[in-house]
């Protein structure tokens, strides 16, 4: 009687969390079991954002601030990152951000000027959290259409770019014996993503370069940066943050890769059509619903 009671119990539990993760979960199971932001690991840290005009790293930016760090903050658009600088100390005049314009596709030489000027900020205090959250992402098309052109552009922002800033950064968080990089990424390189062939590839390289830091960046702005956070506060290795049915997707990949392959071979063509017709490329109708349209 007892051991019926228990298993029912258990049966239970395992139901309502399975329904929960296919309802209402906007990251994996390990990420949103770990609670809010731990203000301590980053109050008084210093915080360099790539991307921080506009999007996540705008909203990454006014959360790290809420919690206490000194931002740096970079793109290539200056007046813009003065804008969200002023956004950030209008909410909070005790907020210290230094705004420092950078372009990830300008080549070592002029990287290695930009990460001087990071360390030498806020007392030289060097860098405790690199954000690289810059991305360069081209309209969906098939990968035969891409161009060489968009090749270069993908890869030397989303690739070379951010591992250079990488290298360079290294040798003195090595020497102050502390130094974190979180690396927005994206489900496009965990999984097949027809229609981003090229950013996807970006993606993966990211991933194998840092195997680290997933995010999907179709959840809302300030619901990603707020995982975002955990996971760098946490100190977790990767996490997934996206809504359904790409987690489901990228569970099926990760655990089970041949039922995966064969649902991405199943909605591609789908997928490339719904993009083409500004629709929605992320909906459960590319697994459930017809064929792709003629």
């Amino acid at each position: 009687m007892l051991l019926a009671l228990i298993f029912a119990l258990l049966a239970g539990a395992a139901a309502f969390l399975l329904f929960k993760f296919a309802t209402a979960v906007d990251g994996d199971l390990t990420l949103v079991s770990r609670g809010p932001p731990r203000r301590e690991r980053v109050d008084g840290k210093v915080v360099w954002i790539t991307g921080a005009s506009r999007g996540i790293g705008e909203v990454l930016a006014v959360q790290f601030a809420s919690l206490g760090a000194k931002l740096i903050l970079s793109a290539r658009n200056k007046n813009e990152l003065e804008r969200v600088k002023q956004n950030i100390v209008s909410k909070n005049p005790d907020s210290r951000v230094e705004v420092l314009p950078m372009d990830l596709s300008c080549g070592e030489e002029s990287l290695k000027e930009v990460v001087h000027a990071a360390e030498s900020l806020f007392s030289n205090a060097g860098i405790d959290y690199m954000i690289h959250n810059a991305a360069f992402e081209r309209p969906k098309r098939g990968a035969l259409e891409e161009t060489e052109e968009g090749l270069k552009a993908t890869f030397n922002v989303n690739v070379f770019g951010t591992i250079t800033l990488t290298r360079l950064l290294v040798p003195s968080m090595l020497d102050r014996g502390m130094g974190h990089f979180v690396v927005m990424s994206s489900a496009a390189g965990k999984v097949p993503a027809p229609g981003q062939a090229l950013y996807s590839a970006s993606k993966h390289a990211l991933n194998g370069f840092f195997a680290s830091l997933r995010s999907e960046k179709r959840v809302s702005v300030e619901r990603c940066a707020e995982l975002t956070i955990v996971a760098a506060t946490h100190g977790l290795k990767e996490a997934w943050i996206s809504y359904q049915p790409v987690l489901a997707v990228m569970y099926l990949v990760q655990y089970m890769p041949t039922i995966g392959y064969w649902l991405m071979d199943k909605i591609g063509a789908k997928r490339l059509d719904a993009a083409a017709k500004k629709g929605n490329a992320y909906s459960w109708n590319l697994i459930f619903g017809g064929k792709k349209s003629v």
